[in-house]
């Protein structure tokens, strides 16, 4: 884990929580590594009005997952949308993942409840020279 606590959102995230741009979230970030090698940083952003004054708030890793954890608040699960963005790491990024002069990935998820109001905001900056990203598509949902 490498924070857990208040910031302020991004304009992206901020608009997948439905909330304004630099109004605080609860982030939760942490490091992923694949043979010593650093990969990927991944961040869950929740809203304060669902993860404050919860265990989504406090340190350490919330087990079993954060998904069991959400539900235990009371918030079903409906549906997610990705989005994908290859842009130039901030320098923050450019250091943790020993990417100088590379590109990264940004993948935003945002799921939302069945009363429609997003939940969790996962956001994964990988090295983009580090990763293949396999897309399916579910059965019968083949049109175009």
């Amino acid at each position: 884990m490498l924070y857990i606590g208040r910031e302020p959102a991004s304009d992206h995230v901020a608009a997948g929580l439905r909330t304004e741009p630099g109004e605080d979230v609860i982030a939760r970030r942490k490091m992923f590594w694949a043979n010593g090698v650093p990969v990927r940083i991944s961040t869950s952003y929740f809203r304060t009005d669902v993860a404050e004054g919860t265990r989504l708030a406090e340190e350490g890793f919330v087990l079993p997952t954060l998904q069991a954890a959400i539900e235990e608040l009371g918030h079903r699960f409906s549906h997610a949308t990705e989005t994908l963005t290859a842009r130039p790491p901030t320098p923050y990024e450019a250091d943790l993942l020993e990417v100088p002069g590379e590109w990264v990935v940004q993948i935003l998820r945002v799921s939302v409840s069945t009363d429609d109001m997003p939940i969790h905001a996962l956001e994964t900056v990988c090295a983009a020279s580090r990763h293949i990203f396999p897309i399916g598509q579910v059965a019968g949902s083949d049109q175009f």
